[in-house]
C-alpha cells in the first residue's frame, strides 16, 4: 500500500517542503530509504522501528520503501522521523493519512515513541504556511516557536500514539495554541534593557559618533587606551536602536531557531542581537558553515550589532573574511551539493588599543618599538579600514567627569533622535531597495549628497591631499548625509562635511606610515 505525507527540510536559513512517500509491498522483508540522505536521516530507520514497536504498533514483515522527494535536495537533521513514521503507519492502514493532505509534520522520535524537539522549527513553520498548508504537527517543545507564525494551525505532539489518536479522530485541539499565544504576547512586552547611556560619564565625542553610526547604520571603530569606556559604550548600542518590527523579530528568531539558541520560555527575539565573539574565533565560526552548514556569528548579529573587541587580536583571516559581507550584507557558501545564503545585515562595531601597550602616540608612556607598532596596526588592513565609516578616538576620562553627579542623557532620548533619522531615510528611499544612508550606491549619492560649490572645492583638495580611496570618498558623503539628517537639514552643510571627514582622520594619524 502507498502513502504520502509532507515533512520539512532546511537548506541554509530557509525551509523546504519534502514529500515523504512510503510503499509497503510483499516480498523479502526489508527497509530501504532513498533521496539524498545525510547519515542522521539514514539512521532514522532504527529509531522509527524501535519507537513504533515500543509504542504498541506491530506490523507484518514486508518490504518497506521510503522516498524523500525531491531527490536532488540533500536532507539532513532528525526532523524527518515523525513524517516517515506517519507514512509507515499510513501505508499499513493504521493511520488515516488522507487527513494529512494539508498538513506538515516534523519531529525527532525517541526509542519510546516520544516526539522530541528539533532545531529550525520556526523557518519550517514559515515555509509550511507559504506552501499553503493549514496544519503543522510538531514536537510539543517547539509549539511556542510555531505560534509565532499566524495563519497556520499548530499542534504539539508529545508522543507518536497521541499523534495517531488526533489524526484518526480528525479533531485538532485548539486550546493550547490560544494559551501559548497569550503567553508569547505577554513575554514579548518585556522589552527592557539593564544598561543605559545615562550611566556613561564623559566621552561625549564617542557617544556622538555612536549616535551618528547607529542613525545611518554605519560601521564604527573605537580606538584608544584601555579603560576609556569603549566596551561600555558599545554594549549599550542596542538600547539606542529602534525597536524591532514584527518582520525583523521573525527574521532574527529564524536564524536563532536554526542554531538552537531560542529560549523555550521566550522564543521570540524581541531585542536586537548584540554578538561579541572572543578574539580566538575562527573565520568559519564568523561566516558559518560545517558539514551541514549553519549560520555563524555574522548571521546571528543580523539586524543588530557585531562587536569585535580587541580587533587586532583576531586572526588576520577572521578579519579579512568580513570584507565581502560588509558590502553585500550576506554570506554565500558554495558547496558541491548546494548553495547556502545566510544574512549578514549588521552594524560592525570594533574596538582596539592604538598599540600593544595602549598608549601610542604618547611616547612618554608608550615604549613599543616601530616593529611592534607595524605588526599590531598592520593586522587591520586598508580594505577593512575603508569599510569602516566612522572612526573615533577614546580619550582618557578625567576625574572631574567620573566624579560628576550631573545626570547624563538617557538611551531613550537618544533613541528618539535615531528613530526620527531612520524615518527620514525611509521616506527618502521609498521605492528603492535600500533603507539606510550607508547602503547608498553611486547614483543615490549623487542625488542625495550634493555639496555646495565651495564645499566641493574644499573636499576636492582634501581628497588629493589625504589620498582618500574612492570608497572612503563615498563613506564620507554618506556619513555627512546622516549628520545633516540628525539636524533635519536638507542640504549637507560645511560643518556636516567637516565632522564626517574628522571621523576618518584617525586613519592618517595611526596607519599613514604603517600599512
Amino acid at each position: 500500500m502507498f502513502c504520502k505525507v509532507y515533512g520539512m527540510g532546511l537548506l541554509g536559513v530557509e525551509g523546504h517542503l519534502i514529500h515523504v512517500e512510503v510503499d509497503v509491498s510483499d516480498g523479502l522483508p526489508s527497509f530501504s530509504m532513498v533521496g539524498a540522505l545525510a547519515s542522521e536521516v539514514r539512521e532514522a530507520q532504527d529509531r522509527i522501528k524501535t519507537a513504533l514497536r515500543n509504542s504498541g504498533f506491530h506490523f507484518l514483515a514486508k518490504k518497506v520503501t521510503v522516498n524523500l522527494s525531491p531527490g536532488d535536495l540533500r536532507k539532513s537533521g532528525t526532523g524527518f522521523d515523525l513524517p516517515i513514521a506517519a507514512g509507515i503507519l499510513g501505508a499499513y492502514g493504521i493511520l488515516d493519512w488522507n487527513f494529512l493532505e494539508n498538513a506538515v509534520l516534523f519531529g525527532e522520535l525517541g526509542l519510546n515513541g516520544e516526539v522530541k524537539a528539533v532545531k529550525g522549527a520556526l523557518p519550517m513553520v514559515m515555509e509550511a504556511k507559504e506552501s499553503g498548508k493549514r496544519i503543522c504537527f510538531l514536537p510539543k517543545e517547539n509549539v511556542q516557536e510555531g505560534n509565532m507564525v499566524s495563519g497556520i494551525q499548530i499542534v504539539g505532539i508529545p508522543h507518536i500514539r497521541r499523534f495517531v489518536e488526533i489524526v484518526n479522530s480528525k479533531k485538532i485541539p485548539g486550546e493550547e495554541r490560544i494559551r501559548n499565544e497569550k503567553e508569547t504576547k505577554r513575554k514579548e512586552a518585556e522589552n527592557l534593557y539593564d544598561l543605559d547611556y545615562e550611566e556613561v560619564q564623559g566621552q561625549f565625542l564617542m557617544k556622538r559618533a555612536t549616535e551618528v553610526a547607529v542613525a545611518g547604520r554605519h560601521n564604527l571603530l573605537y580606538i584608544g587606551p584601555a579603560g576609556t569606556g569603549k566596551t561600555m559604550i558599545a554594549e549599550r548600542i542596542p538600547t539606542i536602536m529602534p525597536s524591532c518590527t514584527r518582520q525583523e523579530q521573525l527574521e532574527i528568531s529564524k536564524i536563532y531557531s536554526i542554531c538552537g539558541l531560542l529560549s523555550k520560555e521566550r522564543p521570540s527575539m524581541v531585542r536586537r542581537p548584540f554578538c561579541s565573539p572572543h578574539h580566538s574565533i575562527t573565520a568559519q565560526a564568523l561566516t558559518g558553515g560545517g558539514k551541514n552548514p549553519v549560520p555563524g556569528e555574522m548571521s546571528l548579529a543580523s539586524e543588530g550589532v557585531l562587536f569585535l573587541d580587541e580587533l587586532p587580536e583576531f586572526s588576520r583571516r577572521a578579519i579579512e573574511v568580513m570584507r565581502q559581507p560588509l558590502e553585500s550584507r550576506k554570506i554565500v557558501l558554495a558547496r558541491v551539493h548546494a548553495r547556502y545564503e545566510f544574512p549578514a545585515n549588521f552594524i560592525l562595531v570594533a574596538a582596539m588599543n592604538p598599540c600593544p601597550c595602549g598608549y601610542y602616540p604618547d611616547r612618554n608612556r608608550c615604549h613599543c618599538s616601530e616593529g611592534q607598532l607595524q605588526r599590531y596596526l598592520g593586522k587591520v588592513s586598508k580594505p577593512i579600514l575603508d569599510r569602516i565609516d566612522v572612526c573615533v578616538e577614546a580619550a582618557p576620562v578625567v576625574f572631574d567627569e567620573l566624579s560628576s553627579q550631573k545626570k547624563q542623557e538617557p538611551s531613550s532620548k537618544i533613541r528618539k533622535r535615531v528613530e526620527r533619522v531612520r524615518k527620514i531615510q525611509r521616506q527618502r528611499f521609498e521605492g528603492c531597495e535600500i533603507q539606510y544612508n550607508s547602503e547608498m550606491g553611486a547614483e543615490l549619492i549623487q542625488k542625495f549628497c550634493r555639496l555646495e560649490k565651495k564645499d566641493e572645492l574644499f573636499f576636492s583638495e582634501l581628497y588629493e591631499k589625504k589620498n582618500f580611496s574612492a570608497r572612503a570618498y563615498s563613506k564620507i558623503l554618506k556619513v555627512a548625509r546622516t549628520i545633516a539628517d540628525l539636524e533635519e537639514s536638507e542640504q549637507i552643510m560645511h560643518k556636516h562635511l567637516c565632522e564626517a571627514i574628522g571621523y576618518r582622520s584617525l586613519e592618517e594619524k595611526y596607519w599613514n606610515n604603517i600599512i
